[in-house]
């Protein structure tokens, strides 16, 4: 189903590239990030292209939440713990940054996004000491941060982090906005690219600078962010008749750490996280229907979608030069759950790069950091789910047989001696693929939640005929 922002704007659709060109900037992704970097080298003076496999905006932009917010998590007393005061300061006054932004455009451009100005909550259920420790942090960093137990949640906490001066929009309504005197290319899927050629399905580009903001880099060499990186999924739900909150909201805790804002009359309630790939027994649409049906009886669900978000081994954002031998090439990548100030940060950094222009954030974003302290724990777990999912391809057998698949039901089966993915419609059809990931080999597994096949590695997904969905695989599924 799609989500509240996809339902409620509509793009002219853009021509595909035809043919070859020669640019001094193109970007690949016309989301949020790709958009807002095009945007503001355009404002600099540079004319780029926007290169997008589908439509504008069909990406993860509009699957979010859209919180444009500072506050991600238990992130600041992490942040000085581990990459010191520095990098905290600097990872602080960019996303606050980035508020100040979206506001400021929004403004001059008269953009009706239905932006509002909110506090955002970080609460527990469970402990205050966390959230106390990460109020100071904040504080220290110069965000207006406090301690507080008045959320004007529907359930007691015990304790919050309040953050003032943060906001809420319509995604996508401001991405069409600022997406109109760009040049994009739609329906133009980059194949490969070598030095300042990209090669596309329609045509190449030539180009003196190269920014990748297509979520997850497809190339993985150089900068090897497949072995840097992995991808979540979360869920929401669109409620009538549940509760006007003052604010954002997001729990810290594991079973109760639900996401929660306001759209117009509506309210947006999500959660049940997980990691890509390992949701086989379903069932988080459920959790999140029966928690909202507890809290708000009367409440009745009009939509629900799902979203993807990259996460890194030190919990901060790779955006700047790709590699060290490609010092054209840039990459906005691993925005964490938190896509819209992310992006604002990549397109301000990103732009200055391009244009030799000095910013004070570069170092604490740089792609080319090492940070042996923050990621140590984060590489050996990336490292192990990837050893494992390969070698179940390999060694383990199909979980059942074909004919045992109910109607509705997929999953990895024995079919003629040989493992394959298969989804039973209910007419009772199946839909036959390899469950090998075209990326770099891991066996895919099926969500029930999505009818998707999802790759634990990496967080490629694919629907149930097999065709691509998220990258960073390039191909669709070959059919068994």
């Amino acid at each position: 189903m799609q989500s509240i922002w996809s339902s409620t704007e509509n793009f002219l659709p853009r021509e595909p590239l035809k043919g070859d060109l020669t640019t001094d900037a193109a970007v690949i992704g016309g989301g949020m990030a790709g958009i807002l970097t095009a945007y503001f080298l355009k404002q600099h003076g540079v004319e780029p292209v926007v290169l997008e496999a589908k439509t504008v905006g069909s990406g993860q932009t509009r699957n979010t939440t859209a919180k444009i917010t500072s506050q991600h998590g238990l992130i600041y007393h992490k942040l000085l713990e581990t990459l010191g005061v520095e990098t905290a300061r600097a990872y602080a006054e960019a996303n606050q940054r980035a508020i100040q932004e979206y506001e400021r455009i929004i403004r001059e451009h008269k953009i009706n996004c239905c932006f509002e100005q909110k506090p955002a909550f970080l609460y527990s259920l469970e402990e205050s000491e966390p959230l106390l420790r990460e109020s100071k942090a904040a504080a220290h960093l110069g965000i207006e941060a406090r301690f507080t137990t008045d959320t004007g949640l529907p359930f007691p906490v015990k304790g919050a982090v309040r953050f003032d001066g943060q906001a809420q929009f319509h995604p996508l309504k401001f991405l069409n906005a600022i997406a109109q005197e760009l040049t994009v290319y739609e329906r133009t899927r980059v194949r490969t690219i070598e030095g300042d050629r990209i090669i596309t399905d329609k045509g190449t580009v030539t180009a003196k600078n190269v920014v990748f903001a297509a979520h997850y880099p497809f190339i993985n060499m150089p900068g090897y962010y497949f072995m840097r990186m992995h991808q979540e999924r979360s869920y929401v739900l669109a409620l009538q008749n549940a509760m006007q909150l003052e604010g954002m909201y997001l729990g810290i805790d594991k079973a109760s750490g639900w996401s929660l804002r306001n759209a117009g009359e509506l309210l947006l309630f999500g959660g049940a996280n997980h990691r890509t790939g390992e949701n086989r027994n379903g069932g988080k649409y459920r959790q999140l229907r029966e928690k909202s049906q507890e809290l708000w009886p009367d409440s009745r669900e009009i939509a629900h979608w799902s979203a993807q978000d990259c996460m890194t081994l030190d919990g901060v954002p790779y955006i700047g030069n790709f590699s060290e031998n490609t010092p054209h090439w840039y990459v906005a990548t691993g925005f964490q759950k938190w896509g819209m100030t992310s992006s604002m940060v990549s397109a301000m950094l990103i732009s200055d790069l391009i244009m030799k222009r000095e910013n004070p954030w570069q170092k604490a974003f740089s792609p080319q950091r090492f940070t042996p302290g923050a990621s140590s724990k984060s590489l050996l777990e990336d490292g192990l789910h990837s050893v494992r999912d390969l070698s179940r391809r390999i060694f383990a057998p199909g979980r059942a047989e074909v004919e045992t698949l109910p109607p509705g039901h997929g999953g990895v089966v024995e079919r003629d001696g040989k493992k394959v993915g298969v989804y039973r419609d209910e007419a009772g059809n199946d839909y036959v693929v390899s469950i090998r990931c075209p990326h770099l080999g891991c066996q895919l597994e099926w969500n029930p939640d999505e009818k998707s096949w999802d790759c634990p590695c990496h967080g490629s997904r694919f629907d149930y005929k097999g065709n691509l969905i998220d990258n960073p695989a390039q191909e669709d599924l070959c059919h068994d």
